[in-house]
């Protein structure tokens, strides 16, 4: 009896943790293709397909993700009357992703807030998120290049999931934080170790925000189109090796927990980006360590939100 009741409860808490049934997959983009005149919204026709243009389906959309994000439910409810629809899908071939969100309000990131990632650097696992920021100035799109600043010579790897905020808030309670969320998303949160570990007063801003250091895509995978943001197979590769390989369910801190303690200090807004930290596996930490270099590819993915292709120039 002990033992049903027992179950019961974790059946319980793990429907309460994540109460959302993967309906089908919504993964909203911004584009560009030739014979249109500026950004787009957009549907990526599954993982790696083409794109459905939402503009065209209906005009009064906004042409931002932050602005279709602004509107809440008015513009997902189109998106999802566009997905059921038999829409023509532009070829992959025939346009440019830009990243899911650009000009957000902030950029959140967290540190050491993989278990193994802490054991890799053998420090204690943090009792509190760490959080810093990367300026929105960073962010380019899944396929732009990352440029090597001459400032630094050891330019590092990391993969990570993002957060995309859907609806204002502050002081949000760990329990309605998902209430808040759009959506997730791969980012790269590309590091200037010299900058990040030992200039600048070891402050991590500069080493984390030159320009080009924050890829981001495919596409915002909304939170109902995934089965557990929390349990999903992350890789980074670099020139086809595979350099970081674990799974989200390592964090430390779970996308509640970092959005009720984010949302104490300042309000969260529509477009803006939470990246929650990386797995083991980082140039840096190697023995010796190793650093990017001209002409090196990074292929960032996460299981169920898709893969973003980075060439360093």
């Amino acid at each position: 009896m002990l033992v049903s009741c027992r179950r019961l409860l974790t059946a319980l808490l793990q429907a309460q943790k994540w109460p959302f049934q993967p309906s089908r997959n919504m993964r909203l983009v911004q584009f560009q293709a030739p014979h249109l005149m500026g950004p787009h919204l957009g549907l990526e026709s599954g993982n790696g397909g083409g794109v459905i243009n939402l503009n065209a389906f209906d005009p009064t959309l906004p042409k931002t993700m932050v602005e279709f994000l602004e509107q809440g439910e008015a513009t997902l409810s189109v998106a999802r009357r566009a997905l059921a629809a038999q829409l023509p899908v532009l070829p992959r071939s025939e346009v440019t992703f830009l990243a899911p969100v650009t000009r957000p309000d902030k950029v959140v990131c967290v540190g050491m807030n993989y278990v193994d990632h802490c054991k890799e650097q053998n420090v204690p696992v943090p009792k509190e998120p760490i959080i810093f920021s990367k300026f929105a100035s960073s962010i380019v799109g899944p396929y732009d290049e990352v440029i090597l600043p001459p400032l630094s010579q050891e330019v590092d790897w990391e993969v990570e999931l993002a957060v995309i905020i859907g609806r204002k808030g502050k002081h949000i309670k760990a329990t309605d934080a998902m209430a808040h969320v759009a959506g997730f998303t791969v980012a790269h949160d590309v590091s200037a170790r010299d900058w990040q570990m030992r200039r600048n007063g070891k402050q991590w801003l500069l080493g984390k925000t030159f320009d080009t250091f924050c890829p981001l895509g495919p596409a915002l995978v909304t939170k109902d189109s995934i089965a557990d943001p929390h349990n999903l197979k992350i890789y980074c590769r670099v020139n086809g090796e595979v350099v970081q390989s674990s799974n989200t369910n390592q964090m430390v801190f779970k996308t509640e927990e970092l959005i009720a303690w984010v949302s104490q200090f300042v309000t969260l807004y529509p477009g803006d980006v939470i990246l929650t930290g990386t797995p083991p596996g980082v140039g840096v930490f190697r023995k010796p360590p190793v650093f990017l270099k001209k002409g090196d590819e990074v292929q960032c993915e996460i299981e169920e939100l898709g893969v973003i292709i980075n060439k360093v120039v």
